[in-house]
């Protein structure tokens, strides 16, 4: 029972939309009708407001964040362990990527999956992180990061912890994660793919195709 509670609150919390909350305080498009469509902070960024981008990255990962590193921390208190860590980082994840708030159409998970890490361990999250920036920053290409992102994340927990419960929930984030971006896969092989800082525009075909959004 405890593990079904963990489940249905993480998802919920997951299903919180920074993407279009802030966008909405903030007087700004919804981000679901410009650019790729999808709600997460690179695509609020092409509404040209660096503000409304970050908050949206920092609420995210915050959200991604909170219930893992709750039951982390204080879940022993509650009959809870590293089954339900595991089971708060895949569910929290799944409600960013399909949010029963809003018609089950979410994000990409790159910001969500990394609050899950760092609230796992810092160490990992950190690590993880640094991969995304070093790739988005020679690159341009927020997708691509995402992807060498979610490649590598698997890898540092063996690394760094080996086989463990949680770390299959790492892989199925990250295999998630992976099958989120096929669109850009394949915009990416046609050289097609938009780079961090395009400016927003109504595109019916990136929407369809899907986005690079955290």
């Amino acid at each position: 029972m405890q593990n079904l509670i963990v489940a249905v609150v993480a998802y919920l919390i997951g299903s919180v939309s920074f993407a279009v909350i802030v966008s909405a305080a903030m007087g700004l498009d919804d981000p679901r009708s410009y650019g790729s469509g999808n709600p997460g902070a690179t695509n609020v960024l092409r509404s040209g407001s660096k503000k409304a981008a970050i908050l949206t990255l920092i609420g995210d990962a915050f959200k991604g964040w909170l219930p893992v590193w709750f039951v982390v921390h204080f879940g022993a208190h509650y009959g809870l362990d590293d089954t339900s860590v595991a089971i708060a980082s895949v569910a929290v994840f799944l409600g960013h990527l399909y949010p029963i708030f809003f018609r089950f159409k979410g994000g990409k998970g790159v910001a969500t999956a990394a609050g899950v890490l760092i609230a796992i361990n810092p160490i990992l999250g950190i690590a993880t992180l640094l991969t995304w920036l070093i790739v988005a920053f020679f690159t341009r290409y927020s997708s691509l990061a995402a992807l060498a992102a979610a490649v590598f994340a698997p890898l540092f927990d063996g690394f760094l912890f080996g086989p463990h419960i949680i770390a299959l929930a790492i892989v199925v984030m990250s295999s998630l994660l992976v099958w989120r971006h096929r669109g850009n896969i394949a915009k990416l092989m046609r050289g097609q793919e938009s780079r961090i800082g395009d400016k927003k525009k109504t595109d019916a075909a990136a929407s369809a195709a899907g986005g690079n959004e955290p």
